[in-house]
């Protein structure tokens, strides 16, 4: 991928080495002997910098060919639009036809057209309290039209900062909690397995975690996992995320994954690829959450449901208090097209240990789980869905934190929460150098 800043820097040195040469050449090596050393000194970094240089030197046209692939996927992602809205936090959001968005590139959805609601919900949820609550900012000015789908415009720049085009929009191996850390991703969950499951629920609060280096995130969500945590895992997950890679800032986004062979080749977030069916007009999925919770403060929380529908098997995902965002397609799966053996619930970060120790990446509200309410981030309403659609609460829950000086987990019951976790923590300190 091309790198502006390995392009600037370059830049500087060869205008560096043209004026090196202008103050040599009229400098004259025949002067005094006290300054015969610092000619040759001045000779010899100008020579070893123009070698390095023409070494090192990016070919222009590698960079206009990745350049073109870069707006070839663009153009490929970017689907025209009915109307596009400005967020006020510097989002635009391109209204889009319903059945000319991503997923219908996919060969199996190739000119059809979204499917209409399940008409059944999990039992146990309370359809008749379907609120619309305004999260976004985009959405505080204007909605998409009826029969469209927000999508948060993806820019060149938003590419150039991946490692590269086909990374793009995609997660490092690993994402999920195995046994331990892997690939610096560290995770702080709640998990149960042990079972078929056809879905989960909870609600989480949402924070501005801050995340030290441009290449790694921290998010909160729900998985849906099923097969081994070999090549063959298969995940649905959605929740919120800061990641300055993916989006250029440090604001929490709502976002959803997908991929059925262990993040190699398949899946993406959001709408990044053919795959995942939107049918909300209200919601963008990679925009900004707005309001978000403050320490010691008022908490602004988000309710996500990811389900199977039984009649078709398709997995669909709804939030707030029952709003459907939209649905994966069972046949993007291989495992999951029957059902999930694990649910989990948490954090995520990545420790990129880019400064030699670990990172000050903070997960949740950057505070450890117990200062527990307005204090540190938690899900709450922790429940599954059974073979007979209905909605559990959770039996046999685990919890894991794989360094727990950095990170931590909690977990508690009430009459209110029911089945709940507080997690998080600061990354690095005293205790998780």
């Amino acid at each position: 991928m091309l790198d502006h800043n390995t392009t600037k820097h370059r830049y500087y040195f060869l205008n560096t080495n043209a004026n090196m040469v202008s103050s040599i050449s009229s400098f004259s090596c025949k002067s005094p002997t006290t300054f015969t050393f610092l000619c040759i000194l001045l000779l010899f970094v100008f020579v070893t910098e123009s070698v390095s240089t023409n070494e090192t030197s990016i070919n222009p046209m590698d960079g206009l060919k990745k350049m073109k692939r870069v707006r070839a996927h663009l153009k490929k992602i970017n689907k025209p639009s009915v109307k596009t809205i400005k967020s006020p936090d510097g989002d635009l959001i391109d209204c889009v036809v319903s059945h000319l968005q991503p997923a219908f590139d996919h060969p199996k959805l190739r000119g059809q057209k979204p499917l209409e609601a399940p008409s059944e919900r999990p039992k146990g949820h309370n359809s008749s309290d379907e609120i619309f609550d305004t999260i976004q900012l985009w959405a505080e000015l204007e909605f998409c039209p009826e029969g469209t789908i927000p999508i948060r415009r993806t820019s060149e720049k938003d590419v150039l900062r991946a490692s590269s085009l086909r990374r793009f929009g995609r997660k490092i191996r690993r994402g999920v909690r195995r046994d331990t850390s892997s690939g610096g991703h560290e995770h702080a969950v709640a998990f149960v397995n042990g079972d078929q499951y056809y879905g989960a629920k909870a609600s989480l609060n949402v924070w501005t975690p801050a995340v030290s280096d441009p290449y790694e995130f921290s998010l909160s969500q729900l998985w849906v996992i099923s097969g081994s945590f070999g090549n063959d895992l298969n995940t649905i997950e959605a929740g919120w995320q800061v990641s300055p890679e993916l989006y250029g800032d440090g604001y929490p986004r709502f976002f959803t994954y997908w991929t059925t062979d262990a993040y190699q080749a398949t899946g993406c977030y959001n709408l990044l690829c053919s795959g995942f069916v939107q049918t909300n007009n209200r919601i963008a999925i990679g925009a900004a959450i707005s309001p978000r919770s403050s320490y010691n403060g008022k908490q602004f929380d988000i309710g996500i449901m990811i389900w199977k529908d039984p009649k078709h098997g398709h997995w669909w995902l709804q939030f707030g208090s029952g709003v459907l965002i939209g649905y994966w397609p069972s046949f993007l799966f291989s495992h999951l097209q029957k059902q999930a053996s694990m649910v989990q619930f948490g954090g995520e970060i990545v420790n990129s240990r880019s400064r030699g120790s670990h990172t000050s990446t903070q997960m949740g509200s950057g505070h450890f789980a117990d200062e527990g309410f307005r204090k540190a981030a938690y899900f709450r309403n922790l429940q599954v869905v059974d073979w007979d659609n209905s909605l559990l609460p959770l039996t046999n829950l685990h919890l894991q934190a794989d360094h727990s000086n950095c990170y931590n987990i909690k977990a508690g019951k009430n009459n209110v929460w029911g089945n709940y976790i507080y997690y998080g923590g600061p990354g690095r300190n005293a205790g998780c150098p």
